[in-house]
Protein backbone atom coordinates (compact mmCIF):
# COMPACT_ATOMS: atom_id res chain seq x y z
CA UNK A 1 0.00 0.00 0.00
CA UNK A 2 0.98 3.51 -1.02
CA UNK A 3 0.27 7.28 -0.21
CA UNK A 4 0.76 9.86 -2.50
CA UNK A 5 -0.30 14.06 -2.30
CA UNK A 6 -1.22 15.95 -4.42
CA UNK A 7 -0.52 19.77 -3.54
CA UNK A 8 -1.24 22.59 -5.88
CA UNK A 9 -0.34 26.23 -5.74
CA UNK A 10 -1.00 28.96 -8.13
CA UNK A 11 -1.35 26.17 -10.66
CA UNK A 12 1.86 24.69 -9.71
CA UNK A 13 1.82 20.84 -8.77
CA UNK A 14 4.27 19.50 -6.08
CA UNK A 15 5.92 16.77 -7.58
CA UNK A 16 9.81 15.23 -6.50
CA UNK A 17 12.43 14.17 -8.52
CA UNK A 18 13.80 10.68 -7.88
CA UNK A 19 16.19 7.94 -8.55
CA UNK A 20 13.63 4.84 -8.56
CA UNK A 21 15.14 1.23 -10.66
CA UNK A 22 18.01 3.07 -11.23
CA UNK A 23 16.29 5.96 -13.51
CA UNK A 24 15.93 9.32 -12.26
CA UNK A 25 12.16 9.89 -12.34
CA UNK A 26 9.36 12.70 -11.60
CA UNK A 27 6.72 11.67 -9.18
CA UNK A 28 4.43 13.15 -6.31
CA UNK A 29 5.85 13.01 -3.08
CA UNK A 30 4.80 9.47 -2.07
CA UNK A 31 5.96 5.92 -0.86
CA UNK A 32 4.79 2.59 1.49
CA UNK A 33 2.83 2.85 4.61
CA UNK A 34 4.67 1.71 7.69
CA UNK A 35 3.74 -1.26 10.16
CA UNK A 36 0.50 0.33 12.19
CA UNK A 37 0.87 3.69 10.48
CA UNK A 38 -2.55 5.78 8.99
CA UNK A 39 -2.45 6.49 5.73
CA UNK A 40 -3.04 10.25 6.51
CA UNK A 41 0.08 9.76 8.98
CA UNK A 42 1.67 8.35 6.29
CA UNK A 43 1.25 10.72 3.35
CA UNK A 44 2.07 13.70 5.99
CA UNK A 45 5.25 12.09 6.54
CA UNK A 46 5.90 11.42 3.51
CA UNK A 47 5.91 14.47 2.14
CA UNK A 48 8.33 16.00 5.15
CA UNK A 49 10.81 13.56 4.16
CA UNK A 50 10.82 13.34 0.09
CA UNK A 51 9.89 17.67 -0.29
CA UNK A 52 10.54 19.15 3.19
CA UNK A 53 7.35 20.64 3.13
CA UNK A 54 4.54 20.34 5.95
CA UNK A 55 1.08 18.83 4.02
CA UNK A 56 -2.13 18.78 5.59
CA UNK A 57 -4.32 16.63 3.99
CA UNK A 58 -8.12 17.44 3.18
CA UNK A 59 -9.38 15.04 0.89
CA UNK A 60 -8.77 11.85 -0.68
CA UNK A 61 -8.66 12.44 -4.66
CA UNK A 62 -8.90 8.33 -5.27
CA UNK A 63 -8.09 4.94 -4.97
CA UNK A 64 -5.64 3.48 -8.05
CA UNK A 65 -4.27 0.07 -8.65
CA UNK A 66 -1.13 -0.21 -11.34
CA UNK A 67 1.09 -3.10 -12.31
CA UNK A 68 4.57 -2.05 -12.81
CA UNK A 69 5.59 -3.41 -16.46
CA UNK A 70 9.10 -3.59 -15.68
CA UNK A 71 8.64 -5.91 -11.88
CA UNK A 72 4.85 -7.54 -12.12
CA UNK A 73 4.43 -5.84 -8.85
CA UNK A 74 0.87 -4.58 -8.06
CA UNK A 75 0.66 -1.31 -6.22
CA UNK A 76 -2.28 0.34 -4.76
CA UNK A 77 -1.95 4.02 -4.04
CA UNK A 78 -4.38 6.29 -2.23
CA UNK A 79 -3.68 9.93 -3.23
CA UNK A 80 -4.74 12.65 -0.69
CA UNK A 81 -5.33 16.23 -1.91
CA UNK A 82 -3.85 18.73 0.56
CA UNK A 83 -2.31 21.69 0.63
CA UNK A 84 1.27 23.38 1.98
CA UNK A 85 1.30 25.15 5.17
CA UNK A 86 5.28 25.52 5.39
CA UNK A 87 8.77 24.30 4.63
CA UNK A 88 11.14 22.70 6.76
CA UNK A 89 14.58 23.21 4.94
CA UNK A 90 16.96 22.00 7.68
CA UNK A 91 15.29 18.43 7.07
CA UNK A 92 17.61 16.42 5.27
CA UNK A 93 15.58 14.89 2.21
CA UNK A 94 15.74 10.79 1.66
CA UNK A 95 19.27 9.23 -0.36
CA UNK A 96 17.16 8.55 -3.54
CA UNK A 97 15.50 11.89 -3.36
CA UNK A 98 17.15 14.71 -5.50
CA UNK A 99 14.74 18.07 -5.80
CA UNK A 100 11.30 18.96 -5.16
CA UNK A 101 9.33 20.70 -7.87
CA UNK A 102 6.57 22.92 -8.46
CA UNK A 103 5.44 22.43 -12.04
CA UNK A 104 2.27 23.29 -14.23
CA UNK A 105 0.44 20.06 -15.86
CA UNK A 106 2.07 21.27 -19.14
CA UNK A 107 5.54 20.86 -17.75
CA UNK A 108 4.21 18.17 -15.87
CA UNK A 109 2.72 16.56 -19.96
CA UNK A 110 6.12 18.02 -21.78
CA UNK A 111 8.12 14.93 -19.45
CA UNK A 112 5.79 12.38 -19.41
CA UNK A 113 8.45 10.07 -19.96
CA UNK A 114 10.20 10.91 -16.81
CA UNK A 115 6.85 9.92 -15.00
CA UNK A 116 7.06 7.20 -12.62
CA UNK A 117 4.06 6.04 -12.98
CA UNK A 118 1.18 7.08 -14.85
CA UNK A 119 -0.37 7.30 -11.31
CA UNK A 120 1.37 11.03 -11.28
CA UNK A 121 -0.93 12.48 -14.25
CA UNK A 122 -3.64 10.07 -13.57
CA UNK A 123 -4.03 11.31 -9.44
CA UNK A 124 -3.72 15.45 -11.26
CA UNK A 125 -6.47 14.39 -13.49
CA UNK A 126 -8.84 13.63 -11.27
CA UNK A 127 -7.95 16.71 -8.81
CA UNK A 128 -8.11 18.97 -11.89
CA UNK A 129 -11.50 17.46 -12.60
CA UNK A 130 -12.73 17.96 -9.22
CA UNK A 131 -12.72 14.37 -7.76
CA UNK A 132 -12.58 14.76 -3.67
CA UNK A 133 -13.55 12.23 -1.16
CA UNK A 134 -13.66 13.04 2.30
CA UNK A 135 -11.21 11.90 5.01
CA UNK A 136 -13.61 10.43 6.87
CA UNK A 137 -14.30 7.47 4.45
CA UNK A 138 -11.29 5.83 5.80
CA UNK A 139 -11.50 3.24 8.77
CA UNK A 140 -8.04 3.80 9.56
CA UNK A 141 -7.73 3.63 13.59
CA UNK A 142 -4.57 4.50 15.28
Amino acid sequence: MTVAAVAERDGRFLVVEEIAEGARVINQPAGHLEPHERLVDAVVREVLEEARMHFVPEAIVGVYRWVNPGTGETHVRVSFAGRIEGAAPERTPEDDILDAHWLTYDELEDRRSELRSPLVLGSIDDYLRGCRYPLDILRDPA
